[in-house]
């Protein structure tokens, strides 16, 4: 996952509240950092798009995100 499919996911996935969810939202599996941080201290995008997942509890059909290819099976 690249960065700019990152925030297209956050975006699709959360509307409005995606740019507060990456820049307030402390995250535990990510060091207790925001997605922001994370992203700047080289946490790759996916694993910050799974943690927000995990933390926001969004369902498994809709973790590959919106506008990306699909997971292959």
């Amino acid at each position: 996952m690249r960065t700019s499919e990152l925030q297209l996911a956050v975006t699709e996935e959360f509307g409005a509240l995606g740019a507060v969810l990456m820049t307030d939202m402390t995250l535990g599996s990510l060091g207790g950092r925001t997605a922001a941080e994370a992203l700047a201290a080289g946490v790759p995008a996916r694993a910050i798009w799974q943690a927000l997942c995990d933390a926001k509890d969004v369902p498994a059909e809709r973790r590959h995100g919106r506008g990306m290819r699909a997971p292959r099976a």
